[in-house]
């Protein structure tokens, strides 16, 4: 056996294995039975198994409302922070340690309402973030008012004649704004629904996942799990090239009158993360930065 086989297999051997359970908290869900959210856990319990972190390489930071409970429900480090403050606040726990696995989560009324514009300069500057939005189209903690990605005419507490708005696209607003990755799923396929997790982690940059989770207390009835599994398309099956970001644009536009399932883009290029250009900044200014025992002489008058 050579050498490099040899420190191969040691490597092998050292390797922690995880198991979903590994990042499950003795915190226990207070979720609505049936909410999608539990599967929205489950998915990403599986998600970081796979991918092999331990737990205290991770932080979970969300705002506020039912979806970002889940830091609670983990065993990573976590900070349930301000509504629709999450983005900002991610970013900059990346820049103070570049070496966490940063992911963020909330609902689509902390993203796209009071959050919405930190959406565009969390994708702008490309920081290695994975960004799951929870996207069941109401205020749920709150008591059912009308949220961003509420469809037209919907009637809520909020909307008592039905809602004169039009609904956000959340997979075309973050494409708009120039995401590298975006892809969508739902808890009604927990399986696809992690690999979906884990591939965005994986991405090297600013990923996005709109998921639809179902609201069993204040959504649709038309919006909950057992329809999202007889009318989910996968994209996959469609042919879809996730290269092609015009294609995607077209795919996107079919939010809110059938559920696509899958990474709808994913640039085959992907830009430089903010967190290199830093890296590679700090060292470009080092390289001409005077030695630390002269810099009092600096002070120095002559």
């Amino acid at each position: 056996m050579t050498t490099s086989s040899v420190a191969t297999e040691a490597a092998a051997v050292a390797a922690p294995v995880f198991s979903p359970k590994d990042f499950k908290s003795s915190l226990k869900p207070i979720w609505c039975p049936g909410c999608g959210d539990f599967g929205v856990l489950q998915g990403i319990y599986r998600a970081l198994a796979a991918i092999g972190r331990p737990s205290h390489e991770i932080a979970f930071i969300s705002g506020i409302g039912c979806s970002s409970r889940i830091p609670g429900y983990t065993t990573a480090y976590g900070f349930n922070s301000v509504h629709g403050r999450a983005l900002p606040i991610a970013q900059g726990l990346k820049l103070a340690n570049p070496d966490l696995l940063v992911l963020v989560a909330g609902g689509d009324g902390d993203g796209f309402s009071i959050g919405g514009g930190h959406v565009a300069h969390a994708i702008r500057r490309n920081q290695d973030l994975t960004y799951l939005v929870m996207d069941n189209q109401i205020y749920g903690l709150t008591k059912g008012q009308l949220s961003p990605t509420s469809r037209k005419g919907l009637h809520t507490v909020t909307s008592a004649y039905g809602s004169l708005e039009n609904p956000v696209n959340p997979l075309m607003y973050v494409m708009g704004y120039g995401a590298a990755f975006v892809a969508q799923g739902t808890p009604a396929d927990i399986p696809g629904l992690a690999a979906m997790i884990e591939e965005a982690i994986r991405f090297p940059g600013f990923a996005f996942v709109n998921i639809q989770s179902p609201c069993v207390t204040y959504g649709e009835p038309d919006q909950q799990i057992k329809v999202h599994k007889k009318v989910m398309k996968r994209l996959e099956d469609l042919g879809h090239d996730s290269s092609d970001r015009v294609q995607a644009f077209d795919r996107a536009q079919s939010y809110g009158s059938e559920l696509l399932t899958g990474v709808f883009f994913r640039d085959p290029d992907p830009p430089p993360t903010y967190g290199s250009l830093i890296r590679a900044r700090k060292q470009e200014l080092m390289a001409s930065a005077p030695r630390r025992e002269d810099i009092l002489d600096m002070f120095v008058q002559d």
